[in-house]
Parts: C-alpha cells; structure tokens; sequence
C-alpha cells in the first residue's frame, strides 16, 4: 500500500497499536527520532507521515529553537509533497499551530481512559480512547471539528491532514515503559500508575481493534 515514517520524540515512545494497524492495512512503517541531536528526517519515499506525542509543549520557545523549529519546516515539506499528516496528541497540537491554530495549557488535564463525542458525522468511535496531556488545541477556522470530550477539542482535520488528541497507539506495554523511564509526571489527582496499567491491560485488546478503526477513517479522508 505504502510507507509510512513514525516521528517519536523520546525513545520510549513507539508506534504501537496504530503501527499495527498500519501495518494490517498492508503499510510498511519505519520511526525515527526527532530532537536536538538528531538530523531532520527526509520524506523520500513516504506516502504518510505520523507524529507521536511528547512530553514538551508545542508553545514552548525553547524546545523550538532546539527541534521543533525543525519539525515545523518538515510539515511544511509534507504539506509541499502533498504527504498527509497523522498527528497524536503532541502532533496533533503540532498540526494545530502549523495550521494557524492556538494550543494553551488546559484548565481540565485529561489522564486515563475518557470517551468522546463525534461531531460532523465523523467515523470516530466513542473509544474508551487513552489521553496523557496537559494542552488543548484551539483550532484554526479552516479545520472541522471531528470529535472532542469535555476538556478538550480530540479530533479535527485541516485538509488531508488529521490530528487527535488521545493516543491511540497506547497499549499496556507502551504506558508501562513511559512509567518506568519516569516519561510523564503522574497526577496524583487522577487514578494511579498501578490501576492504570490494569485498566490499560483489560482496554489493550479493544483498544486495537479502535486503533484499526482509526486508521481506516484515516485511510479513506486521504482518498476522498
């Protein structure tokens, strides 16, 4: 079908279930690292490109100045090729500011399990979806709304490219190696790490089947 390049922003971040959806729907995946000591990718011989989440915040000028300044430019590259953009939490927020949007800190951090609302006849199920952030978009004009919850905007697209907000690549493996490289800042506010791990154990198998779904929605905005 394709290639698709996976941009991580630490190394335990991985592409998970979407890697295997992608993967299912016939894709060959590579993923490569994105900071300050790494070069900027290329997207020869992509046909998607997929952001993974991070720990920074997109409106933070220093993590500009050191790679996402980079990053940026590489949208643009893609927006040239014509490569449409798969944007996870932290890409999502990527994909909002490069489209003329705001990202802010939230008065209403997501962590867990949440639901969410499709608006605009969106294919985008309920979930239960795993969100981990801190920031909410607000979106550009030019982008539809495709789903949110309470706290936040949770899935848009601007042209052929599409942002969410949850992370539908978490499994039990993927949290669990956030947690012990101390990757995220736990709330105590929020369920703790042991009861999340436990509740991302029993989701993992329904959660991949939602990771398929995803990138079948994906899949068909790219070919309408």
């Amino acid at each position: 079908m394709g290639n698709v390049l996976f941009i991580r922003h630490h190394l335990e971040d991985n592409p998970g279930l979407i890697g295997e959806a992608f993967r299912t729907r016939g894709f060959s995946c590579d993923l490569v690292m994105m900071d300050e000591s790494t070069p900027t990718p290329s997207l020869d011989g992509y046909d998607v490109l997929v952001i993974l989440g991070s720990k920074e915040s997109v409106y933070d000028h220093e993590v500009e100045a050191a790679w996402f300044g980079r990053e940026l430019a590489l949208m643009g590259d893609a927006a040239q090729r014509n490569v449409p953009i798969l944007g996870i939490c932290f890409g999502a927020q990527a994909l909002c500011r490069f489209h003329g949007g705001r990202v802010e800190l939230s008065d209403a951090p997501e962590v867990g399990w949440y639901e969410v609302e499709a608006h605009h006849d969106a294919r985008i199920v309920s979930g239960p979806w795993f969100e981990f952030h801190y920031d909410r978009c607000v979106l550009p004009a030019q982008a539809q709304l495709w789903a949110t919850s309470p706290g936040a905007v949770q899935a848009f697209c601007v042209g052929r490219n599409v942002g969410v907000q949850f992370h539908p690549e978490v499994d039990e493996q993927q949290l669990r190696d956030w947690f012990e490289a101390d990757l995220v800042e736990h709330p105590r506010e929020f369920a703790s790490r042991e009861e999340l791990l436990a509740q991302t154990a029993r989701e993992t198998p329904a959660a991949r089947g939602r990771a398929l779904g995803l990138v079948d929605v994906f899949l068909a905005h790219i070919a309408d």
